[in-house]
């Protein structure tokens, strides 16, 4: 494995299930800190802002502050600014996130029908915002011409509970009704993992992802350049990984692995 000089790290499911800590993740965080490897905690998380992750984390064990998350929704702010600048925005999404979505116009379903109809739809997470009639309306934005932002398209998400369906269990047929493709802005795509290294001054060569979507995280980052490692935890499934159209760099058992991985020397670690 090349020299690692920065580290991207996925929460969900990585870090943490249900917001606690899994075995091991906190200590292994601290041994990276005490490194003085620069990292930045990558996540399609939409529920949260970045402050409010950070306030969490930071309040069992991660040492951690805010300038080192970097969300979906903040790249999606950034995205639209620059992509669809002054543009009337209808956001359908479970959480409150609009303090990360700086500079950009949100209108309120009610403001979207009595006045114009919304420049674009933005669908940031899955969950009871989004209803069959909240559903039904965006796909009746779409068909008056309206653009669809996603923040991202991740089918599951792994709670304490179980797997639970994501954003893009409903995008897929929505896409598919209103004949339109969705702009993506978090993982996988390739400007937020662009952003992320920008965030830390790094170069793909030497960063390293750890995350549990081998697709979204993992095989996203390395088609980007950056070394892949997926963590049989979260939502990971022996079934998609075997089933995926690549093969990840690294695969360890969990985040609490990561820095063993990270002191053995080129050659000595094990690949997937």
């Amino acid at each position: 494995m090349n020299r690692i000089g920065a580290v991207l790290i996925d929460i969900d499911g990585v870090l943490t299930l249900s917001w606690k800590p899994l075995p091991g993740a906190v200590e292994a965080m601290e041994r990276l800190r005490a490194a003085g490897l620069p990292l930045a905690l990558v996540t399609n998380n939409t529920s949260r802002t970045r402050a409010s992750i950070a306030e969490t984390l930071a309040g069992v064990g991660f040492p951690v502050g805010v300038d080192d998350i970097l969300t979906a929704p903040a790249v999606t702010a950034a995205y639209l600014r620059e992509h669809h600048p002054g543009a009337r925005c209808l956001l359908l999404n479970t959480g409150d996130v609009r303090d990360d979505l700086e500079g950009v116009t949100l209108i309120e379903e009610a403001e979207a029908e009595a006045a114009e109809a919304p420049d674009v739809v933005v669908f940031g997470g899955a969950g009871s915002a989004f209803s069959y009639e909240a559903l039904n309306r965006a796909f009746r934005h779409l068909q008056r011409g309206a653009r669809l932002v996603a923040m991202h398209r991740n089918l599951y998400w792994r709670t304490s509970g179980g797997l639970d369906l994501d954003t893009g269990a409903f995008l897929l047929g929505l896409e598919r009704a209103a004949r339109a493709e969705a702009e993506i802005t978090g993982k996988p795509a390739e400007a937020f993992f662009a952003t992320a290294l920008a965030h830390l001054g790094a170069t793909p060569s030497e960063t390293l992802m750890v995350g549990d979507d081998i697709e979204s995280d993992v095989l996203a980052a390395q088609r980007s350049g950056i070394t892949g490692v997926l963590v049989r935890t979260g939502k990971y499934l022996p079934e998609t990984h075997q089933a995926a159209d690549g093969t990840p760099d690294h695969v360890l058992n969990s985040f609490a692995d990561l820095p063993a991985l990270l002191d053995a020397g080129p050659g000595d670690a094990d690949s997937a």
